[in-house]
């Protein structure tokens, strides 16, 4: 899909007037999943699609921060590889979907030697057919030091066009800095 202009976009809105697809976007512990979590407010059915595996302690201890943060309301779907099928299979007109997050996504990938810049594209795809409101959590990597080995270069140039692609298929974008958020595409925020 070609980059817009801005000057022909086109909002696919919900029924109170929100985005439909949200990126949300910051650095490491920005705010950006508890922003994305306060985002299903209003809606019965939340699916949280976890991309993380518990490799090691301070993973698993981690993904239990995140659960019991969440609390019973979330019906959690583990997909660290196929993310469009994922969305596919659980996703409905009255549901909110939160995939938290696009940057781990993109690492198992990576470690799973998958053709990246095509799971990239069908990801895209299936974010523009999703019938219920979405909010994908990803890192803004771009913003700090040049990699210094050729693997982490990779890693940031693969995050930064994903980052791409979906800012390209979304109706909102946030960037969040130190629990802030800053609308960069779309309407504003609901009030907190």
């Amino acid at each position: 899909m070609a980059a817009n202009s801005g000057a022909q976009q086109t909002m696919e809105a919900d029924t109170s007037g929100e985005a439909r697809r949200k990126l949300i976007l910051g650095g490491a512990r920005s705010g950006k999943s508890a922003l994305a979590e306060t985002l299903a407010a209003g809606h019965d059915r939340r699916i949280y699609i976890a991309t993380a595996a518990a490799g090691d302690d301070e993973m698993a201890a981690r993904i239990a921060g995140h659960r019991q943060r969440r609390g019973p309301s979330w019906h959690t779907v583990e997909a660290p590889l196929d993310l469009a099928g994922a969305l596919g299979a659980h996703d409905g007109a009255k549901c909110f979907i939160l995939v938290d997050c696009i940057t781990l996504w993109l690492s198992n990938l990576m470690t799973a030697q998958g053709d990246i810049e095509a799971e990239i594209g069908q990801l895209a795809s299936a974010v523009q057919g999703v019938e219920g409101t979405l909010a994908l959590v990803a890192n803004e990597v771009g913003l700090g030091i040049v990699p210094d080995n050729a693997l982490a270069r990779r890693f940031r140039d693969h995050a930064g066009l994903a980052n791409q692609a979906l800012a390209r298929v979304c109706d909102q974008v946030v960037l969040v800095a130190a629990g802030l958020p800053l609308v960069l595409k779309g309407p504003p925020l609901p009030p907190a």
